[in-house]
């Protein structure tokens, strides 16, 4: 079965270099780096974990389209393959509200947004020289400029980060991928499939060729009341803080307008502690792969019999090297 890890900010950087080593021993295919709340930037890590592998491909999952310059991001990613040829996946999202209006973006048609941001991006690391005027992205006769060193074309894929189903439709028009979310049931697959293959059919291809690795939070422990915790803790601030993925996900409205009447943006371990009460073991279940090792395989198995083709696995617990050992070859 294919593997991936996927690692926010839990655990310090070089703890998250030492676990990226032992996932490629333990035959996982790709880390991928978060870059969702303010916390930690997603290139840095990304060059420290390529910098001590050899084999595994380094991801971001997902930065968001408005805060970086097209040029600046198709050069940074170039320079990660310059680190790691052939083994770098720029993954690209549309963020979130509240944090994106918090910090001034306006998230403004994000769909074309998406669309001239992956197109422009694209033919850059192809380098080319490009003259692109749309909406939101505007190059003037521009290339990688690189002087010093190799100027083929750079093989890095575009996934998108979809949950809304208008987006789904783009990942499948243009991406090489989606990267499907996280705290969304297995159910959620088939619906994000249908629509995944109504875009592909406009760029004229199968949604067999479109990769679909998905987030999934993974608390794996042998006393399963403390793994279910450890979800139902993150699942508390994700009602709170990103209602549109809960609903996304099936989860209760009452639910998710009881737990935003308690939890403020950002939440706070007192207010977080208080609103966990309220969720149910079912809902912790329902959206996460939570509890023993078996019941933790039996749930990735249920998004990937839904469509995933990737899990990748975000471990909640402090023993990764458990989960890794889990899924690994």
């Amino acid at each position: 079965m294919r593997a991936a890890l996927y690692l926010q900010d839990m655990h310090p950087i070089r703890d998250g270099m030492e676990y990226s080593r032992y996932a490629e021993e333990r035959g996982f295919e790709a880390v991928w780096q978060a870059e969702s709340r303010l916390v930690r930037e997603a290139t840095v890590p990304m060059a420290a974990y390529a910098a001590v592998t050899s084999r595994i491909k380094v991801a971001s999952g997902v930065i968001p389209i408005w805060t970086r310059n097209v040029g600046l991001l198709a050069a940074t990613f170039s320079t990660l393959d310059e680190l790691a040829p052939g083994r770098v996946i720029l993954g690209l999202g549309a963020w979130w509200e509240p944090l994106a209006t918090k910090v001034g973006v306006n998230r403004t048609r994000p769909l074309l947004a998406m669309r001239e941001v992956v197109e422009a991006t694209r033919r850059l690391l192809a380098m080319e020289r490009v003259t692109y005027h749309g909406t939101f992205v505007h190059l003037d006769d521009v290339e990688i400029d690189i002087v010093h060193g190799d100027r083929s074309p750079k093989h890095v894929p575009i996934y998108i980060g979809a949950t809304g189903m208008q987006m789904m439709e783009l990942a499948g028009e243009v991406a090489d991928g989606v990267v499907l979310n996280y705290m969304v049931s297995p159910e959620y697959n088939r619906q994000a499939m249908e629509h995944l293959a109504i875009g592909a059919a406009r760029a004229g291809r199968s949604v067999d060729e479109i990769d679909r690795p998905q987030l999934v939070v993974c608390s794996l422990d042998e006393d399963r009341g403390l793994a279910l915790d450890r979800s139902r803790e993150l699942l508390t601030q994700y009602l709170g803080q990103q209602p549109h993925i809960m609903k996304a996900s099936g989860v209760d409205p009452t639910l998710i307008e009881e737990i935003g009447e308690v939890l403020t943006w950002p939440a706070g371990p007192e207010e977080i502690h208080r609103a966990m009460k309220l969720v149910p073991d079912d809902a912790v279940q329902m959206i996460t792969a939570s509890g023993t090792p078996e019941e933790c395989r039996a749930k990735v198995d249920e998004y990937i019999a839904n469509g995933a083709t990737c899990p990748i696995l975000y471990p909640l617990g402090s023993d990764v090297r458990l989960m890794i050992d889990t899924f690994g070859s």
